[in-house]
Parts: structure tokens; sequence; C-alpha cells
């Protein structure tokens, strides 16, 4: 196998070891579902895979629900539950729609009702019925998006300016009890900040939303400002939480292909969250340094970069990331470094993310194409289209953040 069959290889296989499946299942053995009715509410790019999941363990005993994912992440019918598609990382009018409905669901029920809350990455946006307008949110959202703001900062905000977020569905529920499967793809697994905590009590404060307000210079109208100030819920006596996956299980399946593959593997982290270009010129580096290896290896490295826009071009994190990585790695035949999204989108694009090797330099310059400048422009699709350096899984049913692998041969001359 070429090192380019062995990435592929590892890409596939360790996404499927982090599907929710059996995550979700192995959850269930301690959910008893409620004497009266139970509503099952799944949202987030991991909505549908969770919720056919749970269908397939409760059969029945779900009387009705909702799955709100992003567009193209859903698979087909599921039995008393209707699915909603909406959008991300703008919500839009279907976001506010479908969460309209999740809302009218469950505010009907009593205490002997339940709901089972199915939670993944990606439903800040997809889940929404915001306290300001829509246009007053969209443009927090695209300042969020493009100053390079990490995703706990975004969610500190998101949820200050949200009636379903930092625990206020949960209380839109009670007295019905909120039975929470948490799919994690935030570091840490901080259960406030994944989808912005919509059955979590909120752990950040006024003051820390204000502080990424000033920390990055936000436009905020002085209603906006104000809603910073309202509290959110401290304490949720109707929820019972279980937190499955994470990017360390996305990083130990990745390893276990690795080594299987015969690479001597070295999982660096599981935390990274620096910018991408300075993550892909890392592993650039750590290649440079193992160049004349006498077997093969390979170096690993999950969490969620970031990205300062400051062009118009079209890409991702996990794009930049590889663009950024080539440039260091250029003319070396031993050596591919890749990085890829557990939920097989990175940013607005229909790829998983990108990769690169030796060869990736020169064949941009031989076309023209500057690496500085497509930087620049936040234009690594179109680059990384002309280098084969796309990773296209389509949507995978997960979402347990990213993985950024090198995999090094021997020299072959």
């Amino acid at each position: 196998m070429t090192i380019r069959e062995d990435a592929r290889r590892i890409i596939d296989t360790s996404i499927r070891a982090v599907l929710p499946d059996a995550a979700v299942q192995r959850a269930l053995e301690r959910f008893t579902p409620p004497a009266g009715r139970l509503v099952l509410v799944a949202l987030g790019k991991a909505a549908w895979q969770m919720a056919a999941a749970a269908a397939d363990c409760l059969g029945d005993a779900v009387s009705d629900g909702v799955v709100i994912t992003k567009y193209g992440h859903a698979k087909g019918d599921i039995p008393h539950v209707r699915i909603r598609e909406a959008g991300h990382p703008v919500p839009d009018q279907n976001s506010f729609d479908a969460t309209a409905e999740a809302v009218s669901l469950v505010k009907p029920l009593g205490a002997q009702d339940g709901v089972l809350l199915l939670i993944s990455g990606g439903g800040s946006a997809l889940f929404e019925k915001p306290l300001c307008t829509p246009d007053e949110l969209t443009g927090l959202t695209g300042q969020l998006l493009r100053c390079g703001a990490d995703i706990v900062e975004m969610n500190t905000l998101r949820k200050r300016v949200s009636a379903v977020k930092g625990g206020r569905f949960a209380q839109l529920c009670a007295p019905a009890k909120v039975f929470s499967i948490v799919l994690s793809d935030i570091v840490g697994d901080p259960l406030d900040m994944i989808a912005s905590g919509p059955a979590y009590p909120d752990r950040s404060t006024a003051a820390d939303a204000h502080a990424v307000v000033d920390k990055y210079s936000l436009q905020l109208s002085p209603d906006m400002l104000a809603l910073l100030d309202r509290p959110t819920p401290a304490a949720l006596d109707n929820v019972e939480t279980h937190i499955t996956g994470s990017v360390r299980e996305l990083c130990s399946a990745a390893a276990a292909e690795c080594r299987a593959l015969g690479y001597e593997t070295h999982i660096l982290t599981a935390s990274l969250g620096c910018e991408a270009r300075e993550a892909g010129s890392f592993l650039a580096s750590v290649a440079q340094y193992h160049a004349d290896t006498e077997k093969p290896l390979a170096f690993i490295a999950g969490g969620e970069t970031v990205v300062h826009i400051t062009g118009t071009g079209k890409g991702g994190r996990n794009q930049e990331l590889a663009l950024s990585a080539a440039r260091g790695i250029a003319g070396m035949d031993n050596a591919l470094i890749f990085s890829v999204g557990s939920d097989g989108t990175d940013g607005p694009t229909d790829a998983a993310g990108g990769l690169a090797d030796g060869g990736t330099c020169a064949a941009l310059e031989a076309k023209g194409i500057s690496i500085d400048r497509v930087l620049a422009d936040n234009d690594a699709y179109h680059a990384l289209q002309q280098a084969d350096g796309l990773i296209i899984t389509g949507p995978t049913g997960t979402n347990v953040n990213d993985a950024a692998v090198l995999l090094l041969r021997p020299q072959t001359n």
C-alpha cells in the first residue's frame, strides 16, 4: 500500500470506530422509560445517527420526537420521529422552526412524562430560539466565526442570547424528567458548552461573556449587550446526563489502525487548540526532525484548531492545517500529513479535511498557485482540490472533534 492508501484506511477505520450507535445503546441501559409519554429530541450533526440507535433500542416506547441536524446529514425515516434539517454554522429559519417544534413537544409534558435528549456538536447553530432578532444573531455568529474565537468562547456568548441554551431548554421541559446523552465535540468534555448546554447548568458568567466581547472587539447592539447580563440556570433538578464519545477515542482508534499498518505510533495530544496553520507547521517540523527514520512512524494530534479569517476564500480548519504543513514537508517522498473532521464536514465545505504529501507544494507551484496567497485568502479548499488533497467522506453520523496525523516511512533511496 502507498502512504496515501494508508492515510485513507486510517481515516475510514477511525471514524467508523467512533460512530455513536454502541455508545447510545450502552447509555440507554441505565434508562427507564417514564410511566407517561416519552419525547425524543436529538440535535447536532450526529443527531440522526444517535436517534436511529435510540429508536432501535426503545421502539414504540418513543411516543413522539424530532431530529434537528445539518443539511444532508439525515439518512432516512425514524419511527415516531420527524426529521428536520437546518443551517450550520449559521442558524437559519429552519433552525428556528425546528427548535420551535421541539419546544412545542416538551412544554405540555407533565411529571409522569420524560424527554430523551440526544446532543452532539453543531447543536449551537441547529437548535436555536433567539432572544434577539435573527439579524442580530446572524451578525454575532459571523463575527465569532471570523475573529478566531474558540468554541468555548463562541458558546459562552451564544448561551446568553438564546431561550434554549445554557440549561434553558431543560427548564422548558420541567416538570418532565430529561435523560440526556451527550456526544462530546469539545476538548475536555465541558457539558455546559457542548451544543451550548441546552440541558446543563451554565458554568460561565456574564463577566466571561463580556470578556469575549472585549477580547475580539465584537460589535453588539445595546440590547444584545443587555442580554449578556441575564442570568442562566445555575442548577437543574430534572436532568440526568451521560457523556459518551470523545476525541480521545478518535485518537485511540487512529492509533490502533496506524499500528495495524506497521507504524510505531505516538499520540502527541488530544487537546490541540492553536491556529490551524501553526498546527500544520508544527507537524511538518516533527516530520523534518524524523526525516531519516529507519522504521514507519505515526504521530497523532486530536482536538480542534481555530482559523482567523482574513480572506474570502473557501476552506476549513483541517484544510488549512494540511495546506500549511505542505510547505514544511515539500520534497519529502516519505511523509504525509492529513487532518480530518470526524463529522465529515470541515467549515462550509463538502470536504472532511485535507491531505498533503511531499509532492503537494510542487504540484501547486506547477499550476501557479502560491500557498502563502491561498492561506491569506483562506482558500485552502480550491488549492487542495488542485493537488488531490481533499478528504471527502460525506456526513459520517458522528462528531468528536478532529484528528491530525503525520505518517513517515523510511526513505526509499
